[in-house]
């Protein structure tokens, strides 16, 4: 099983401009986040895919593989389909370029769901973390995620859900990580089939997948991080790397 890394990378972030190009530490936040997944070990390659000369420079003058893409693409899912489509590879896996405290024990969880997984039902396999915080709940920009008895993805969404009618009911939230594995054909669907509306309502991508029938199995993990939406992300994340 060939089992590459992509980490999706554009200049323009809506909230924050040019965040990939920060300093974290003595380093960019991209160069950053490239090392950490190339120092994990657990990838046949690793590559940082964007639309950026400033990025794609950026990467490659420290030694590091870059891809430029061809297209103008909407979200990482489409760029990373873009580069892996005449790879032979089985699976990839999508490190978000804001995320430069990706930990090599996540990762791991990922790619065993696909080794495990010997009928192929499971089309992705992403990320998910269990939070308390009631601000962080109704954050808009902290994707929940809810799913079955089997931890497969039911929906996704930037709203509280389960919305808390009953207070007394014993549910817990869980944030949605942007880190995903797919299979190579599961993307490549993605790639070619159009947004509908829901994803098109909440600005998440995955739910183009539930909206096609795919199926999505979901991992929990107990490290958090910091994903570097806003300035403020930043200055975190920047406490945290001392």
């Amino acid at each position: 099983m060939k089992i590459i890394s992509m980490i999706p990378a554009r200049y323009s972030a809506s909230r924050f401009p040019g965040k990939l190009m920060q300093d974290l530490g003595g380093k960019t936040v991209i160069l950053r986040t490239y090392e950490a997944t190339v120092n994990t070990q657990l990838f046949d390659d690793v590559f940082v895919v964007t639309d950026s000369t400033i990025i794609y420079d950026e990467i490659v003058n420290h030694g590091g593989k870059a891809i430029m893409s061809k297209k103008d693409h909407d979200c990482g899912s489409d760029r990373i389909a873009e580069a892996v489509e005449k790879m032979d590879i089985d699976i990839v896996i999508n490190v978000q370029g804001d995320e430069p405290f990706t930990d090599k024990i996540s990762l791991s969880k990922l790619i065993e769901v696909f080794k495990e997984d010997n009928e192929k039902q499971i089309d992705l396999a992403s990320l998910m973390v269990h939070i308390t915080d009631t601000d962080e709940i109704n954050n808009p920009n902290t994707v929940k995620v809810i799913v079955d008895q089997s931890n497969f993805a039911l929906y996704f969404s930037r709203s509280p859900i389960p919305f808390p009618r009953e207070v007394e009911a014993d549910v817990k939230y869980y944030k949605h990580k942007g880190v995903y594995a797919f299979r190579k054909e599961a993307i490549l669907d993605f790639y070619n089939l159009p947004m509908l509306p829901l994803e098109a309502s909440e600005k998440i991508e995955c739910i183009r997948y539930l909206e096609y029938g795919k199926r999505i199995k979901m991992v929990e993990t107990d490290v958090q991080g910091v994903e570097i939406d806003t300035p403020e992300d930043l200055e975190r994340a920047k406490k945290l790397w001392k």
